[in-house]
């Protein structure tokens, strides 16, 4: 699932450096959540207008880990 997120994110940004993604082990609810780190002038990107590319991001990623029996979150910091 790490590896799904590095992968859109990194088409996203113009700093692939400084993608940062740490995973947090199943809290008590079973979801894994993923923090995700880039530069400052990529945020934009990755956030988008109204959050759009950020719901989107969280949407493959939920599907993604569907098929994996796994629960994730991706928070955006």
């Amino acid at each position: 699932m790490k590896e799904l997120l590095h992968t859109i994110v990194s088409e996203l940004v113009e700093d692939k450096g400084a993608i940062e993604i740490k995973e947090d082990e199943p809290n008590a609810d079973g979801i894994i959540v993923f923090h995700l780190h880039v530069a400052p002038d990529d945020m934009g990107r990755v956030i988008g207008k109204q959050g759009r590319i950020a719901k989107a991001i969280r949407a493959i990623m939920r599907a993604g880990a569907i098929r994996h029996n796994q629960k994730v979150m991706v928070e955006i910091d």
